[in-house]
Formats: structure tokens, sequence, C-alpha cells
């Protein structure tokens, strides 16, 4: 998979008809923090709050032109990907079925209702969901919607394009990796831009399955995704989406728990913005690359803000969310 300038300036005029381009902010206190000149990219500043609805949007474009005869999607999600896909579906005049695994976020799930989704609790974990959506989707008549597709990769891209369009200059770019398509998007972008920036995956360490991956150059499943981190909570990594990571990124970082509520922290306190679990991991691998940035020009994603009102709570008062 590949694009080019023009793919991605076509997938921004689609996206950008329907909400603006987020802002990419220089916050000197993060630099402060991190001796790096820090460029954050607020994904956090989209319709659902997340980065996911980019790729919704050019893949609900994509499926009304190609499929006229579906009325209705499926899908898996632990939230923002389900938010994405139901307000761009529901807007086609779609109906949009998701599922998500027992115990998945209560604000996500009421966001996702909100967008117009009709919300499926199934299974212990994402990956247990998205194999009963695929068998529903099958048995129902909907049309599936992967975790990773061309056209999701394709709106997801249009961040990097924004980004590096702004930054050409930018010497690493740290992103999370749940699915993968956030990372493939940032290292296709950056191709399509001719910029010469590194580009960091970030993973959890208790759902490391794409740095896993990536070492052993093929893909390697874990029996367990547990992490407050929701969006990088996946156990079974993506072929197409490793065959980019895989090689593109300059290297796949772990954060703990820990880790990620302190640059949740960070984050509020130097910038007052909301970061969820995923959202705040590119920061908090960038804090442990510290020395190594020092005096460089840097971004984090900050990739979504939708997390729940406890954890945060939890999160202020010096704590880790249990999950």
């Amino acid at each position: 998979m590949q694009f080019t300038k023009d793919d991605l300036a076509a997938a921004h005029a689609l996206v950008t008809a329907s909400m603006p381009p987020t802002p990419q902010h220089e916050w000197p206190l993060l630099a402060e923090r991190t001796g790096a000149r820090v460029i954050v990219k607020h994904e956090n500043h989209t319709p659902t709050g997340s980065f996911k609805v980019r790729g919704a949007l050019t893949f609900i474009d994509w499926l009304t032109r190609t499929h006229p005869e579906v009325r209705g999607i499926c899908t898996a999600t632990r939230g923002n990907h389900g938010q994405g896909q139901a307000w761009a579906a529901t807007r086609a005049g779609l109906t949009a079925k998701v599922y998500v695994p027992r115990g998945n976020s209560t604000e996500k799930n009421a966001a996702m209702r909100a967008f117009g989704a009709e919300l499926v609790e199934f299974g212990e974990d994402f990956d247990t969901a998205r194999e009963e959506a695929y068998r529903v989707a099958a048995e129902e008549g909907l049309f599936i919607v992967p975790p990773f597709h061309e056209e999701l990769v394709r709106g997801v891209a249009t961040y990097g394009y924004e980004l590096f369009s702004a930054h050409p200059d930018l010497e690493a770019v740290y992103v999370p990796i749940g699915c993968g398509s956030g990372i493939c998007g940032t290292i296709l972008a950056r191709d399509a831009l001719g910029a010469g920036a590194e580009v960091i995956g970030v993973v959890s360490e208790g759902a490391p399955t794409a740095k896993l991956s990536a070492e052993a150059g093929r893909p390697v499943a874990t029996d367990s995704a547990r992490t407050f981190a929701d969006g990088m909570a996946v156990r079974v990594p993506v072929p197409e989406a490793l065959a980019i990571y895989g090689t593109g990124a300059a290297r796949i970082l772990t954060v703990s728990d820990a880790e990620v509520a302190e640059a949740i922290r960070a984050c509020y306190a130097d910038t007052h913005n909301l970061a969820e679990g995923a959202g705040a991991a590119p920061l908090a691998a960038l804090m442990q690359e510290r020395e190594r940035m020092a005096g460089r020009k840097v971004a984090v994603i900050l990739c979504g803000g939708n997390i729940d009102r406890e954890w945060f709570l939890t999160i202020l008062a010096g704590g880790v969310p249990a999950v």
C-alpha cells in the first residue's frame, strides 16, 4: 500500500468538507518537560474526539460509491473507530451495528449510541468482539468494516498530511499502535510528502503484539491485552499493517500503564488538553527518550481524548486505573 501526494490531497478535501483540519501546536511547557521542541497533533479536536473519524469519512464515501446496494455496516471497536463509523454511516443513510467487548468504556459506549450505533456487547476483549462482528455481518447481510483497510488508512493519513505539510522539518513523530491504521497512515503520509522524520511506534507493555510482531518479522499474537489504554488493547496483529510499520517504523517502544497515566497528567498540566490512554502514550514514549531527543523537533500524536471521567479522576489523583 502506498499513496501519492495527490491521493492524500483528494482524501483531505473529502475529510475537511465535513470537519476542519485539527491544530498542531508547539507547547513550551512540554519542551521544558521533555527537552525537545514538541508539536502536538490534536486529533482530540475532531467531531468524535479522535482521529478515527477521518478514516470513517473516506471509507463510507468509498462504500456508498462502490456498493450502492449496501444498507448497513457492522464493525468492532473499543470506542473511537465505532464512533467514527456510526457518525459517518448514519450521515450517509446507513445503519451501523457496532460490537464492543463486555466491560468496555461506558462513556465511549454512550457516545457511539448517540452517534447512531446499534451497540452490542460481546466477548472479553476486542479480538473476540471482532470475530463475532464478522460472523453477524455475514449472517445479516451487513457490510463488514475491518479494523484495517486501504480507504480507512487513506483517510487517517490526512492528519499526517496536515502535520508534515505544516512542519516538514520534523525529526521524529511518536504514534500509538492498536490495529495499525494510525501509524501506517503516518508512515505513508511521510513518504508521500518526502518528509524525513523517524516514525516511532508506541505500544502498551500489556498489549505488545505489534512490537513482538515487528521484531519477529511475522504476526505474533498474545494471550491477553490488559491495559487501560484501550485504543492499544489488541491481541492479534493485522498482517497488512505489520507489512507497513514493520519496516517503516524506526523503532517501537513499550510504555507501562503508570507511564501513560503520568503522561495524561503531563498533557493536562502543560496543555490543558484531555488525552485518553492511547492519546498520551506517544508523550509517555517521548518522556522515556528525553536524553535521545534533547534539542530535536518532534511531534506526538494525541490521537484521542475520550477517557471516562472516573479513570481521569483516578489519574489526576496520582493513581493508575485498574483493568
